[in-house]
């Protein structure tokens, strides 16, 4: 079985090929673990955060938001970018949340980070768990160019829809997967402890 050195592949010159407003693309010449060259374009992205809002009769805040890419409405967890690679991730966390849903959480868990494309682009997306909701009397202030609708569904509807193929999104189907899983969890560890 190979080590994970013996995989690696080094950047030996790198051009950038875009400098768009949110992505960058770059074309990097590599030498592979053989020892020949390779060629790889890599998307670099600034990075984001999602939430799955959670109140606690397990209705979770969801939107519906045109993505233009896929010309459709898609449902999805609140979610934004970094405003730069330093930026805390729970601080974006807590403004995304804010602005998109108008709410606020006392309780926050991170559920990890995932790539949403390893293969082509460096994004890194943090997700987390926001619980003990309570409104922002000044409601939702989205962006200028952010035009979505808010509902709260609950968490075993959408592991239902997740697992019927209705929820393309990556990050939404995996956050509400994670979190399911974490309820469970908090169940079974309630039961234990009352049976003693």
């Amino acid at each position: 079985m190979q080590s994970d050195k013996e995989l690696k592949e080094v950047c030996t010159a790198s051009a950038e090929i875009f400098d768009g407003v949110v992505l960058h693309l770059y074309r990097d010449e590599i030498r592979l673990p053989n020892g020949q060259s390779g060629v790889r374009e890599v998307v670099r992205h600034v990075g984001a955060v999602c939430i799955l809002p959670l109140f606690a009769d397990g209705g979770v805040l969801v939107e519906r938001q045109f993505r233009y890419p896929h010309d459709s409405v898609l449902l999805e967890i609140p979610a934004g970018k970094l405003n730069d690679k330093r930026e805390d991730h729970l601080a974006a966390a807590q403004r995304e949340l804010d602005e998109e849903t108008g709410y606020f959480a006392k309780t926050w868990t991170s559920l990890g980070i995932f790539y949403p494309a390893p293969a082509y682009a460096d994004e890194q997306i943090e997700m987390y768990l926001a619980e003990d909701l309570c409104p922002d009397a000044r409601g939702r202030h989205l962006d200028e160019d952010e035009f979505l609708t808010v509902e709260k569904i609950h968490i075993d509807r959408l592991c239902e829809m997740v697992m019927r193929g209705e929820i393309p999104d990556a990050k939404t189907q995996l956050a509400i997967l994670k979190v399911k899983r974490l309820l469970d969890e908090r169940k079974r560890q309630l039961s234990r402890e009352a049976d003693g």
